[in-house]
């Protein structure tokens, strides 16, 4: 391999270090009602979409569900993030297929989350991991995060690939999220 090239591989690694750092502290991210954050990195084969969301963007309150109408809003919110494929279509060169979902939530009792950081707020957090035939040709994600939920106004998202990394914003009602040449 030449210099150059393993000095772009180091760099990448260092990125994708940091925006594993970022993501693992995920109660640093700005709590902002209607204001996702993506994180997406391409590692390999696979294609990784981080989410930190404050609770209210996808289901309308901060706290437990605490009549019928909310348990039901809450269970068909989580039914719609375990659908990674609905979610992100990931451009077809790639090739990818959604793998394992996982979601994070102190207030709704899913998965491992971090208790939550500051007193009447409350987050969900979703790692979706996607296996790819070739996950480096993916140029764009067609994200439907918008369509899914409502209170969803604006998607803050970084992008780390083999092209290098990006920062993109994406308002209702754009859908594309594009990186690259």
């Amino acid at each position: 391999m030449s210099l150059f090239r393993n000095l772009s591989i180091a760099a990448l690694c260092l990125g994708l270090a940091g925006v594993a750092g970022a993501q693992k502290h995920n109660h640093q991210h700005a709590h902002v009602h209607g204001q996702m954050e993506l994180t997406v990195a391409v590692d390999g084969p696979r294609l990784v979409i981080e989410l930190a969301s404050p609770l209210d963007s996808i289901v309308g309150f901060e706290r437990a569900p605490k009549n019928d109408a909310e348990k039901k809003t809450v269970e068909s919110a989580l039914a719609k993030l375990r659908a990674a494929d609905q979610l992100f279509a990931i451009d077809p060169a790639a090739r990818c297929k959604a793998g394992d979902v996982d979601l994070r939530s102190a207030a709704l009792g899913v998965g491992k989350a971090e208790p939550e950081a500051q007193a009447g707020h409350a987050d969900l957090d979703a790692t979706f991991t996607f296996e790819c035939g070739d996950a480096a040709a993916a140029r764009y994600i067609d994200v439907a995060l918008f369509t899914a939920f409502k209170g969803a106004r604006q998607i803050d998202a970084q992008i780390a690939t083999s092209q290098g990394q990006f920062k993109r914003n994406l308002k209702r009602p754009t859908a594309r999220l594009a990186w690259g040449k």
